[in-house]
């Protein structure tokens, strides 16, 4: 078809024409450069070119990590709930001995001196298995820290079959990184690798011990850099085969460096799906460095509860893209509290650093050395402020919640707006209901249907700005409200017991 686009004669002309060209041809001299052979164009090199070779990656790797094995121990005759007397009595019959798994009769159990009962023993049992490598030569050796919490005995095995008893250093739950003793030396440590120069699509392996079958290899693409599942940190996603026991081993790259741990899957079954997850070495690194120091992890706060910031949100508080953080409940007496940050605020850069989504906020924070002072930038009401807070020790102790729900009693109706309007029936605070609330304006919402319930709205919130505007009685509510385009969404920030969020209401058309 290419060929009679270009060239669309009839077939008597185009014998003709060539023809022509031929009498022409034998008739005058060709060019020098026309008597060379056709030269065919080059084609492009292939980008990929076969499958890697892992065997040198294993020989090199694979001495430096372990199997871990863990125990617990359990109370054997001990005191305990008995059994029904007819089961007891069935296994004594027939089988001479207590039912399995249940605590030994009073009578039958072993006397100590005196005539008292002898002190229960206890029995190691097997508790669980996993991962790791070794991160220095003398010793330690990094996991995951859902391996070992929770075991009594904690047991290494090294790939030349000497099992050593390890000492646990130091569990970080927040981003699931432990750190372990044992005592040797001259260890083949790990090559830790640079976790910025790696690329999606990059080769990358695995070692481990999946249902307990030491050092076993597996390899795969990195999917995704720094995925946010919303953990502490954010993940390198995977298509490694990554099952049970493989937890804590090493991700390597195709240079023999550890670029990561192996530390959850995404699953449906239980087992392997094609999507794994690694903790970068060096968040990771940070972590089992303050673990060797002090047995913990110091991490910073300010004091704020957030949450993401809406498409919708954005687009009707006149922010440019949905990024940041929604602040919804400041911890009173707080750092940000006295850092003048309130609720509603949207939190955009901690510290000249981008907060792109909420999860950024708490990472920056976290990582920020407890006694530094720093600079929120915060955007509220239409325009941006800059406010310095200082950063305390984050105490990992769970705190109670106010109950949800506004105190006091709704005082007098006020206003009741058009129900082709929000649906909302609102009147003003008391004196009495702002001081236990702790805020100094807003309205009640006394009733709430169509529109506004939808948004979410309840009998007993608190509104304290429309349309990025503060309120501080129902009257200005109305004014502002008079201001608004009614055919289109507006944002409400709605105070709930301690929380405040925003919502948006979509009037009738």
């Amino acid at each position: 078809m290419l060929l009679r686009s270009q060239f669309p004669l009839s077939r008597m002309g185009a014998m003709m024409s060539l023809a022509s060209v031929l009498v022409g041809a034998a008739l005058l001299p060709l060019p020098a450069q026309a008597q060379q052979a056709p030269v065919a164009a080059a084609q492009p090199a292939p980008i990929v070119r076969g499958l890697p070779d892992f065997t040198e990656l294993v020989d090199k790797v694979s001495p430096s990590v372990v199997n871990i094995r863990t125990t617990q121990r359990v109370q054997v005759g001990g005191q305990g709930e008995e059994m029904d007397e007819q089961m007891q009595e069935f296994f004594r019959r027939f089988f001479g001995m207590p039912m399995p798994g249940q605590p030994v009769p009073k009578q039958n159990r072993p006397k100590g001196k005196g005539g008292k009962e002898a002190e229960p023993q206890s029995e190691e049992r097997p508790r669980g298995v996993g991962s790791g490598f070794i991160l220095t030569a003398d010793g330690f050796v990094m996991t995951n820290a859902h391996v070992v919490d929770g075991a009594d005995d904690v047991y290494v095995t090294l790939t030349d079959q000497r099992e050593l008893k390890a000492k646990v250093v130091g569990i970080d739950k927040r981003t699931d990184v432990a750190v372990v003793k044992i005592d040797a030396s001259n260890l083949p440590a790990v090559r830790v690798g640079d976790v910025s120069k790696l690329k999606v699509g990059e080769w990358v392996m695995a070692i481990g011990s999946p249902f307990g079958l030491e050092n076993t290899v597996t390899a795969g693409i990195v999917s995704a850099k720094a995925r946010d599942t919303g953990e502490e940190i954010r993940f390198i996603q995977t298509d490694v085969a990554v099952n049970p026991g493989n937890s804590g081993g090493p991700l390597i790259n195709m240079r023999g460096e550890v670029v990561g741990i192996n530390s959850q899957i995404l699953s449906r079954s239980g087992g392997f799906m094609g999507i794994s997850f690694s903790i970068p070495i060096d968040d990771a690194l940070r972590v089992a460095d303050q673990l060797r120091a002090s047995g913990k992890v110091v991490r910073g706060r300010i004091g704020v509860a957030i949450e993401p910031v809406s498409k919708e949100v954005a687009d009707s508080l006149g922010l440019a893209k949905p990024q940041g953080a929604v602040v919804r409940m400041v911890d009173p007496g707080g750092p940000a509290d006295k850092a003048g940050v309130e609720a509603g605020d949207i939190i955009t850069r901690f510290n000249g650093v981008v907060v792109d989504k909420a999860g950024d906020l708490p990472r920056l924070v976290g990582v920020t050395k407890p006694g530094t002072k720093a600079t929120l930038q915060v955007f509220r009401r239409g325009a941006y402020k800059d406010l310095p807070v200082n950063v305390v020790e984050l105490d990992d102790k769970p705190k109670q919640q106010a109950a949800a729900g506004s105190s006091g009693t709704p005082g007098k109706t006020e206003g009741k707006l058009a129900a082709s309007a929000l649906g909302l029936e609102l009147s003003s605070l008391t004196a009495e209901q702002k001081r236990e609330l702790k805020i100094n304006s807003g309205v009640l919402v006394v009733d709430a249907d169509g529109p506004a319930q939808r948004a979410g709205l309840r009998e007993g919130d608190v509104i304290l700005a429309i349309a990025n505007v503060q309120v501080a009685d129902v009257k200005q509510f109305e004014a502002v409200l008079g201001k608004v385009d009614r055919s289109r969404p507006v944002s409400v920030l709605v105070r709930r017991g301690e929380w405040a969020q925003y919502a948006v209401i979509r009037p009738n058309n």
